[in-house]
C-alpha cells in the first residue's frame, strides 16, 4: 500500500509545529500515559481502558512491523522542540475495499484544542495521496466525538452515514459516523503542494 520510502524508521513528515515519525520503544511510557487517560480511550473504538505499559509496547511493535511491510503507516506526533516526546498517533491501514485506506488518530488530552490534529492529519493525508495510488481514505468517529468530526470536516471528508464496526476494546459492536475523502477532492482542497518528507 505504501512505497519503500516509508518502510524505514528514518522516514518522517514535517508540519509547522511537529514532526510525524515512526513510533519508538522509547515512546512506550508516554503512549501508555496518554492513551491510558480514560477521556482519550473513550473517544476511540480501539484503545482499551485501563491501558498499560505492555499494551503500549505491543502497539509499537505492531506499528513498526506494519510500517516495515508497507501494509500501513503509523506515525507518532511530537513537537519539534521536543522531538523525542510523543503526544499522539496517526495511522492509515488497509481496509475491506481495494484502493481505500482507513485513517485513525488520537491525541493526548492535554494537547486538545490547539489545532494539532488538523495540522498533522492534513499533512498525513496529503502524503498518502502523494506517495501511493490509493483512490480514497475513509475515517470513522464515534457520534459523540465532535473534535474528531471537526478534523474530518476541515480536511474535506464527506459523510457516508452510519456504519457498525467491531470494537473489541469496548466489548461490543459500535455505531460510528463514517466519512470519505477521494483523491480528487483532496487535490482540490489541498492544491498541488506536497508535504515535506524526510528520510535522513
Amino acid at each position: 500500500m505504501f512505497p519503500e520510502i516509508t518502510h524505514d524508521d528514518v522516514f518522517r513528515l514535517e508540519t509547522e509545529r511537529m514532526w510525524l515519525r515512526w513510533p519508538r520503544m522509547s515512546d512506550a511510557d508516554a503512549i501508555a500515559r496518554l492513551a491510558g487517560d480514560p477521556d482519550v480511550a473513550a473517544q476511540t473504538a480501539n484503545i482499551p481502558h485501563p491501558y498499560y505499559l505492555r499494551d503500549a509496547e505491543q502497539f509499537i511493535r505492531r506499528a513498526r512491523a506494519e510500517n516495515e511491510s508497507g501494509q500501513g503507516l503509523v506515525l507518532a506526533l511530537a513537537f519539534k522542540r521536543r522531538p523525542n516526546e510523543a503526544i499522539g498517533v496517526i495511522g492509515a491501514h488497509g481496509s475491506d475495499f481495494r484502493g481505500t485506506a482507513q485513517l485513525g488518530y488520537w491525541l493526548g488530552r492535554e494537547f486538545w484544542g490547539q489545532g494539532l490534529m488538523t495540522e498533522a492529519a492534513r499533512v498525513f493525508v496529503d502524503m498518502i495521496f502523494g506517495v501511493s495510488s490509493l483512490g480514497e481514505i475513509v475515517c470513522d468517529a464515534l457520534p459523540g466525538n465532535l473534535a474528531s468530526r471537526r478534523v474530518q470536516e476541515k480536511l474535506g471528508f464527506v459523510s457516508l452515514g452510519e456504519a457498525e464496526i467491531d470494537a473489541p476494546a469496548r466489548g461490543a459492536r459500535l455505531k460510528v459516523l463514517r466519512t470519505r475523502l477521494s483523491r480528487g477532492a483532496a487535490h482540490t482542497a489541498f492544491g498541488a503542494r506536497r508535504p515535506r518528507l524526510t528520510s535522513t
